[in-house]
């Protein structure tokens, strides 16, 4: 076992005895307001989870005020989640992450700037499909993904696809892609979705991978053609897409998630506030609704869950992330 997994598993077992000795009960203090920082830029899928659960927290026995967004964009997401360490354990501030970010980012950033027991789960937000999609820079006869793969073997000059950043699940999907086609596909890392998807619609990128709702828009305006879904199961919201599984590469699979965190040292009733507070809001039909406009899935849950979950992504992710051969350093 490496250090690093080594160190995971052992913030597991201290978080789960925590629980155990500190019920999430009692008394909270109740927030003027409260600050998510996400880490990517405004106007992305991820983004309106933030936005939509942040105003929706005011009135609450966590929040006299609706909350607020602070989007501090960059590497890959690493940015907002290193400044959390830092901030107040009243529960005042919190941050949406990508479950990557404590999931897979360990495998690949041996100095990263932070630790999984650096930060506290509070209740995954929504889970998400991502996409291979591609845009004018490639024929319109590509159609599929089989297409798509004969294309990029027969220009590999412009075998290239965008992601949100060097890293992160869209780029490992696309890397694992890569090599279990035998097609070099050469990734093209962003400052998020939204420049990526805004070069591939402008023909500098000829395809893309990102979650698959930040393409909604643009594949009902006939300007990007999504080819392949992350997902076990179909998008719900691109039902005609067919999954990489069901297009022969059965472990190309992700559902990747959103998750609310809050700094290590909160107390357990505040932490228990924030999140009956959050799992209201992803009740709330008008979320659920606005979540689902760009593709995503509300999905409240307890801490331990949370936990639990992001602990069965670091153990799947490893020996991939050893195989695709991708670091910090790559």
């Amino acid at each position: 076992m490496t250090t690093t997994r080594r160190h995971f598993v052992q913030t597991l077992g201290s978080a789960a005895a925590l629980g155990a000795l500190y019920p999430l009960s009692g008394f909270a203090q109740t927030l003027e307001q409260v600050k998510i920082m996400y880490g990517f830029p405004a106007g992305s899928a991820g983004d309106s989870v933030a936005r939509r659960v942040a105003e929706k927290l005011g009135g609450t026995a966590y929040s006299k005020n609706p909350g607020f967004v602070e989007n501090k964009p960059g590497a890959g997401g690493r940015i907002a989640v290193e400044t959390l360490k830092s901030a107040p354990a009243d529960g005042s501030v919190l941050t949406l992450a990508p479950v990557s970010a404590l999931a897979v980012y360990p495998h690949i950033y041996p100095k990263l700037s932070y630790k999984p027991d650096d930060v506290a789960p509070v209740s995954i937000g929504a889970v998400m499909h991502h996409g291979l999609a591609v845009g004018p820079a490639v024929p319109a006869e590509v159609k599929t993904l089989a297409d798509f793969l004969k294309w990029a073997k027969a220009n590999p000059d412009k075998a290239m696809y965008g992601t949100p950043g060097a890293g992160s699940m869209p780029h490992l999907l696309g890397a694992l892609l890569g090599i279990r086609s035998g097609v070099e596909l050469k990734q093209v890392p962003y400052r998020g979705t939204v420049p990526s998807i805004t070069d591939l619609v402008g023909g500098q990128v000829a395809s893309a991978v990102n979650p698959s709702g930040d393409y909604l828009q643009y594949m009902k305006a006939g300007r990007v053609r999504v080819l392949a879904t992350s997902g076990k199961k179909r998008s719900p919201y691109l039902p005609d897409v067919p999954t990489f599984a069901e297009q022969g590469f059965p472990d190309v699979t992700s559902e990747e998630w959103f998750g609310f965190y809050a700094p290590a040292k909160i107390s357990p009733t505040q932490l228990a506030a924030a999140n009956a507070a959050i799992t209201g809001a992803l009740k709330d039909k008008s979320v659920v609704d606005a979540l689902g406009v760009v593709g995503l899935i509300a999905h409240g849950s307890t801490p331990q869950e949370m936990l639990a979950d992001q602990k069965a992504e670091f153990e799947r992710w490893g020996p991939l992330v050893k195989q695709i051969g991708f670091t910090a350093e790559s």
